[in-house]
This record gives structure tokens, sequence and C-alpha cells, in this order.
């Protein structure tokens, strides 16, 4: 959608996504050690980050068709008061000169964006892996191997995701899910077998009923 919205031609985009995975993985190192740091400190911040996913589930779960308006993004906002940018690309580069002056170009708007929206799934996903183990080394590598398989695989979801409307709600009652499985973790441990069988189970029967049943909204496209 972001790609979309700038109309960044897909052979701009193979090197936004290199250094938007670099980016990715300094700032899930970041977040996991103070993640893990938190817990082992203060085991109560457990909670915190139980809740955090809950309200995220079920603000997903109501919003899963909002529409990305890049324009009112905050960071957006305040980089583009900070240096100008110019209109129109100019090949891969992030930034060029015009009468001796520097300007960003909107492929690094759309760094950006992708980095400050990672940040944000970075908010809800270190606290939901931390859920099931706290294990850093564990914790990072699966993240790394995540965002690297998702890189890989990313030409391939850009063209069929739009089939799997359900899919965002199933992710959110896995959000929602982990979220109580957190907050209850002192008061009753849901096994980690059926904690993997009920995610597998959410997220292959979200994408299986995106196929068998069509979207509503299709009719009116």
């Amino acid at each position: 959608m972001i790609f979309t919205y700038f109309q960044i031609p897909s052979k701009y985009q193979h090197r936004i996504l290199f250094w938007g995975i670099i980016g990715a993985l300094i700032m899930r190192i970041i977040f996991i050690f103070a993640g893990v740091a938190l817990i082992e400190q203060f085991h109560f911040t457990i909670y915190i980050f139980g809740a955090i996913l809950l309200f995220t589930g079920i603000k997903m779960f109501n919003n899963s068709n909002t529409k990305i308006d890049p324009d009112k993004n905050p960071v957006i906002k305040l980089f583009k008061k900070i240096m100008p940018v110019t209109p129109n690309l100019h090949g891969d580069k992030f930034f060029t000169k015009i009468n001796n002056k520097q300007f960003a170009t909107p492929l690094f708007l759309v760094l950006i964006l992708i980095e400050t929206t990672d940040l944000i799934f970075a908010v809800d996903s270190i606290p939901a892996i931390l859920a099931i183990t706290q294990d850093q080394f564990i914790v990072y590598t699966s993240n790394v191997f995540a965002i690297l398989g998702l890189r890989s695989l990313y030409f391939a979801l850009a063209g069929i995701v739009h089939r799997f409307w359900l899919l965002s709600y199933g992710l959110a009652i896995v959000l929602i899910f982990v979220g109580i499985k957190m907050m209850l973790v002192d008061f009753y441990k849901i096994p980690l077998e059926w904690s993997l069988i009920f995610i597998a189970a959410v997220i292959a029967g979200s994408i299986f009923l995106s196929l068998k049943i069509k979207n509503p909204k299709e009719k009116y496209d």
C-alpha cells in the first residue's frame, strides 16, 4: 500500500526494502534486550505487554480495513518541515541536490514510513514472542528469520495478499489471545503446544475462509 501510494516502481522497491530491513533489525534488537531486561527486573511489566497486545488486537479487529494515509503521519510531517522533498523521483537516490540545496526524494519518505511502521509492529511482535520464550537469542533470531523471509516472499505475496481479506481479523484474534495468555501467566499457564495449535488454526482458517468467502466490499469496488 505504501509503494502504491507513492507510485514507487518495482525496480526501486528492492533498495528500499534492503535499507528498511537493516533499520528493522537494529530496532528489533534494542526492543528485545529492553523487553527482556524489563521482565527480568520488573515482572509486572509482562501484564503491561499483555495489555498492549490485547488493546492492539481489539483495535486491529475494529479497524481491519483502515487505509494508509502517509500525509497524516506525524514523522513525515516533521521531516518535511526539517528538509524539503522533491515532488518527483530522482532514480534510486534518497537525496539529491538542486541549485546547490539538499533535497530528500519520495524514496526516502517511503523508507521513513516503512521504518516507523515497523517500529509500531515491533511494539506488538516483541511482547508476543516474549510470551513464548524470554531467551534473547531465540527471540532475536526468530525475528531475523521472519523479516528476511518476508522480504524474500514480498514480491510473491504483494500480488495475492488482497485475496486474504480475513487474515487481518485472524491476526487480531491471535494478538488478543496472546495478550490474554500473558496476563494470565501467574494464574494459569496455557500449554505452549495448545497455544501454537490455536494460532496456526486461526491463521490457516482465516486464509482458507478468505478463499472460500467472497469479500462483500468487492461488489462496490
